[in-house]
């Protein structure tokens, strides 16, 4: 299933500003990452710039009971928590996370405001990055993609449009058939279609990045995240 627009009509809707670049910062990014990975840089840069939980844990350890000038370096590290999630580990990660981006993301921002929507964005990946660091704090994998931030946008639209009708492309082989699904289906496809994101995936020196299953389902807290969001808003 691939959405493609929603059918919500907001009086005097402003334009997502915030929402293009934030797709846009995401493609060039990528496109930098391509070129890295080309020229044999791309496994260094990710490791240093990706959330690697050890990397922090480590930091705030030392800070806590040794060193406590550390927590310069738990500052410097704390900066890949938004870094990271401008970074993506596969053409069909970047793909799915930037459709989804556009469909749910250009509503939500025109109902709360480009300033309010940008940091509800960066707060919900910073968090989810956080969880993921409490439940394994000595992964040495790094961290990276929007999906944490993009399913709480996805959770967000939800609670405020469960019933939206969603223009979607169904693809049967060589056929493409146009149907409209309701947005709550969305919160189960988002899951689905993560299967499909290692198509594609860029070559990450030494162990390439985490897609493993609490990376997987520890995006559930994105969607709750949203979802309290949004009530809270109401």
């Amino acid at each position: 299933m691939i959405p493609i627009s929603d059918n919500v009509y907001i009086y005097n809707r402003s334009k997502p500003i915030i929402n293009y670049w934030l797709i846009g910062i995401n493609l060039a990014m990528f496109l930098w990452e391509l070129w890295l990975e080309l020229s044999g840089k791309l496994g260094y840069f990710v490791n240093s710039w990706g959330v690697v939980p050890a990397h922090i844990s480590q930091a705030i350890t030392d800070a806590l009971f040794s060193n406590p000038a550390a927590w310069v370096v738990v500052i410097w590290r704390s900066f890949s928590l938004i870094f990271g999630m401008f970074l993506h580990g596969s053409f069909a990660q970047i793909l799915g996370n930037l459709l989804f981006l556009w469909v749910f993301g250009n509503t939500l921002e025109s109902i709360l405001g480009h300033g309010r929507y940008l940091r509800f964005y960066l707060v919900a990946g910073i968090l989810t990055a956080a969880m993921q660091i409490l439940v394994e704090p000595n992964l040495t994998v790094p961290l990276i993609g929007a999906n944490g931030a993009i399913a709480a946008v996805l959770g967000a639209y939800i609670i405020k449009f469960p019933k939206v009708k969603i223009n979607t492309i169904m693809p049967l082989i060589i056929v493409y058939i146009p149907i409209e699904l309701p947005a709550y289906f969305y919160a189960f496809w988002w899951f689905i279609q993560q299967i499909f994101y290692d198509i594609g995936s860029l070559k990450i020196p030494p162990n390439g990045v985490n897609q493993g299953s609490s990376f997987y389902w520890l995006q559930i807290i994105g969607l709750f995240i949203g979802a309290a969001f949004m009530q809270i808003k109401r």
